[in-house]
């Protein structure tokens, strides 16, 4: 059976998978997900780099967000990858692949934000965003049609404020606030993602917009 380790430093194996013929390099971004890491586990290089294309940046942006450091960014995100890459084996194609992903990244951060302590988060798009409307979709706005947070953060006057207070949040809260407001992800994603239970994620956000509620009023008033 192939190998299906990646090196320490971030190299990716060579292909080594000798069963049947090989995909042409350019039919790796024709494959979806769950095919693309089914052949990453057999040593496929070509589906490495692929996976790496397609969530390189939302994974950066993802960590930048909790870190607010571009080049600790770059190197947690990495270092998130190198652990995915490393685990391809053990993912089960019955969940998102982006989901797993997001997962080991999001755990990666946190586990070096309950060593450090970072007080910073944007709320003004992703920095790897190239044009205006990445920029808006990865702004964080804390209202939408399906749920109106309170009145105080419709202001874009409080954008700087919001960003302070939501970089004051446990990790875990400002994590919940990012895939449900700048990642646009569903509560069942969140829970899937962060490994809790889906009462766990409401309850999250409930006590997260609350913190920011309860931090901004004296500010505002």
């Amino acid at each position: 059976m192939a190998s299906t380790t990646a090196t320490a430093d971030g190299a990716f194996p060579r292909d080594r998978d000798s069963r049947g013929p090989k995909p042409l390099a350019n039919d790796y971004s024709a494959q979806d997900d769950r095919a693309l890491a089914a052949l990453a586990a057999r040593g496929r290089e070509g589906a490495y780099r692929e996976l790496l294309t397609r969530y390189e940046r939302p994974v950066f942006s993802l960590v930048y967000r909790m870190v607010r450091d571009r080049a600790l960014a770059e190197d947690l995100a990495q270092e998130a990858f190198i652990r995915a890459f490393n685990a391809i084996s053990s993912y089960d194609p019955t969940y998102k692949f982006s989901s797993w992903l997001f997962k080991i990244a999001n755990n990666h951060t946190i586990d070096h934000l309950r060593k450090r302590k970072l007080d910073t988060v944007s709320i003004h798009g992703s920095p790897s965003a190239s044009n205006a409307d990445e920029v808006s979709r990865t702004s964080i706005t804390l209202e939408s049609y399906e749920e109106q947070p309170d009145a105080y953060v419709e202001s874009k006057e409080l954008g700087g404020l919001v960003e302070e207070a939501i970089g004051t949040l446990r990790p875990e809260y400002r994590t919940v606030i990012l895939l449900r407001h700048v990642e646009g992800y569903a509560y069942e994603e969140i829970a899937e993602t962060m490994d809790l239970p889906l009462g766990t994620v409401k309850t999250y956000l409930h006590r997260a917009r609350k913190e920011l509620k309860d931090r901004l009023e004296p500010l505002t008033s």
